[in-house]
């Protein structure tokens, strides 16, 4: 069977990641459990689990999802909900109000879902960003994990950046210029490799 192209195509490119394919690859550029969520509920989930643990966000989910018959709530199901039953459900006050305008946002056609998967990267990060409590890692995550985009290099994420300091014996956290350096090489495959920093990241000895 040939080898996935975005695995050859990181073995070739770089020598250490080459090593990080081979111990955990392939991948799949997008898990299993992360695939056929609509847009709006990945963004309602992602929203509501920003700074917490994966455990703690499920569980606030579910019961955020429980309030609105077992299911993500619509926009309008957002604005007219208690905010007091949303705190109940354990959101923080800024998470409710970071979820009304996503809210108003698709509301007022100013984020336009469906069109979301036709625009390019820098358009969709741009749109995303707009949003109230939507900052440059959620972005991120959305367009690896939900648009399925190749090229996303989540230059934020605290994992990304500690693998890249194990795998390349780097002193500190590389900064944002220095891991779109290290990086460099990975393009048109930045997700997958990022996919596998977090794999490398997770199997690493304590």
């Amino acid at each position: 069977m040939p080898e996935p192209a975005g695995d050859a195509h990181l073995r070739a490119a770089d020598p250490i990641l080459a090593r990080v394919v081979d111990a955990y690859g392939p991948l799949d550029l997008v898990p299993e459990h992360r695939r056929g969520r609509e847009h709006y509920a990945a963004l309602v989930r992602s929203i509501v689990g920003q700074q917490l643990s994966v455990k703690a966000a499920a569980s606030i989910y579910g019961r955020v999802e429980a309030m609105f018959g077992g299911h993500a709530p619509t926009p309008e199901q957002i604005l007219a909900a208690d905010t007091d039953e949303l705190r109940a459900a354990g959101l923080s006050r800024a998470k409710v109000v970071y979820l009304r305008s996503l809210a108003e946002h698709v509301l007022d056609g100013s984020l336009e879902l469906d069109r979301l998967d036709e625009l390019p990267d820098d358009e969709v990060l741009a749109e995303l960003v707009a949003i109230k409590g939507v900052g440059e890692w959620t972005a991120h995550m959305f367009m690896m994990f939900q648009l399925a985009r190749p090229d996303v290099l989540a230059i934020g994420d605290l994992g990304i950046r500690n693998a890249a300091r194990r795998l390349y014996d780097l002193d500190e956290l590389p900064t944002p210029a220095e891991l779109e350096h290290i990086a460099e090489p990975w393009r048109p495959w930045r997700t997958l490799a990022c996919r596998y920093l977090w794999e490398s990241l997770d199997n690493a000895p304590a």
